[in-house]
């Protein structure tokens, strides 16, 4: 389903039962806001934040950020309410958690589809089991309506037994896995969460690693992640400028009719112009969203 470049630096987390938060959502500049039915939501409340949720989707303005809906897992009492809401919503995406296999991918489109989801309502999936990352090739290639997954890492490291660390070794394996089932299927993919949201230093970290193994955002819990998420999986300045010098040494080379350029000392192919063409259209998108799409009261990042 996803065929173009979406800016998902960014991807905040709501508790759907606090209106203060849903209301404060609408100045953030967050690329994604997930609206959450889920683990955010104490049993009690989950009805109430349904309406808060559906309400807030209709009738608010959060400019530029894409509306997910996180529903309750299939198995749960809520879920079949939770995602005939989602249905006749205005969100963009629902947000599937605790699944284990394409099969569960098809039920929740099928709960959907009977409820009268429109076409253009994409299906978000969270791979957090054990279970689900052995699947995670049948799960990705499940249904056209899949648009991203999302790494629930904490329950993932749970059901693990693995001791947390700075370095997350023991989810590296998992986290690639996934990695390439999303890019075998032209699926965005987005990184689990850094929890230590006063610990600025360990979320640099945590965003640069997620970047380094090939993710497209962060999910975050606290809107004072955003912008280190923002700017770390923005384009740095730095950055532009060596695409477009790869770009124009491989577009020299190419005009003399030779297929390897060099420059500075490293060779450059036609796969490392794309790369940087790639680089370039995100710069621009982002530029393009900073220059005409702030939000009233919305901070800006230190990259592009």
């Amino acid at each position: 389903m996803n065929e173009t470049i979406r800016l998902r630096r960014s991807v905040l987390y709501m508790p759907g039962s606090n209106l203060r938060a849903l209301e404060k959502a609408r100045i953030l500049p967050a690329d994604v806001l997930i609206f959450d039915l889920e683990d955010a939501v104490l049993p009690d409340a989950k009805p109430q934040a349904r309406i808060n949720v559906i309400n807030a989707v209709a009738n608010e303005d959060y400019g530029f950020s894409e509306l997910v809906i996180r529903v309750n897992a299939l198995v749960s009492p809520w879920a079949a309410d939770d995602l005939a809401a989602v249905a006749g919503s205005r969100a963009n995406a629902v947000l599937l958690p605790k699944i284990d296999s394409a099969n569960d991918v098809g039920k929740a489109v099928a709960a959907l589809e009977q409820s009268g989801a429109p076409e253009q309502l994409a299906l978000w999936v969270m791979i957090e089991t054990p279970r689900a990352v052995l699947e995670v090739d049948k799960i990705a290639a499940s249904h056209p309506r899949l648009d991203a997954m999302v790494m629930g890492t904490a329950d993932l490291a749970k059901a693990m037994h693995i001791t947390p660390d700075l370095d997350r070794l023991g989810l590296i394996a998992p986290l690639s896995r996934c990695v390439l089932a999303a890019r075998a299927c032209n699926l965005d993919i987005l990184d689990g969460i850094y929890a230590d949201f006063r610990d600025e230093a360990g979320l640099q970290y945590a965003c640069q690693q997620g970047k380094v193994l090939g993710f497209d955002g962060k999910t975050l819990i606290h809107p004072n992640q955003i912008d280190t998420a923002n700017s770390t999986y923005g384009v740095s300045r730095e950055e532009l400028a060596e695409a477009a010098a790869i770009i124009s040494v491989w577009e020299t080379a190419a005009a003399t009719g030779n297929g390897i350029a060099v420059r500075n000392g490293q060779m450059i192919e036609q796969l490392h112009a794309d790369d940087a063409r790639r680089c370039i259209e995100l710069a621009g998108i982002i530029d393009e969203r900073s220059q005409s799409l702030v939000k009233p009261g919305a901070t800006g990042t230190n990259k592009i």
